[in-house]
């Protein structure tokens, strides 16, 4: 039996999208949401928007946080989005980061991705964000 979603721990999927091979942040973000108490899946290198969605589905997961670093955040991050809207998942918090220039932040979040961070976002910050922005979806 599935625990109430009050108690029940968040769980997020860690997607490193597209032609991307640099993991490192990824795997940083991944120990200190464990850390946090989540429970983390890891996506692996070159995960396209469709087997994100995949996964979340499969997996049940309450957010989706997108490493991307070769510049193509504008077209795959949106992309994730619709592709879990089509899925109908529409309760699952998305946050992206990564090396992105400010003025495409606001375009992002337009798309439905809740927050961008950068290069030196304090993980404490990003775990904070990522629970009250489930805890609001869960309520809804």
């Amino acid at each position: 039996m599935k625990q109430k979603l009050a108690t029940r721990r968040v769980k997020i999927l860690v997607a490193k999208l597209g032609l991307d091979g640099h993991d490192r942040g990824a795997l940083v973000l991944c120990r200190a949401f464990r850390d946090a108490g989540m429970e983390v899946i890891y996506s692996g290198l070159f995960a396209t928007p469709e087997r994100i969605a995949q996964i979340s589905e499969d997996e049940d997961v309450d957010a989706v946080a997108l490493s991307l670093l070769n510049g193509a955040h504008n077209t795959l991050f949106p992309r994730v989005v619709k592709e879990l809207q089509k899925k109908g998942l529409k309760d699952v918090l998305v946050v992206g980061g990564g090396v992105i220039p400010e003025e495409d932040k606001k375009g992002l979040e337009k798309s439905g991705v809740s927050k961008v961070f950068g290069p030196g976002s304090p993980l404490p910050a990003i775990i904070e964000h990522i629970n009250s922005g489930v805890a609001k979806l869960r309520k809804i």
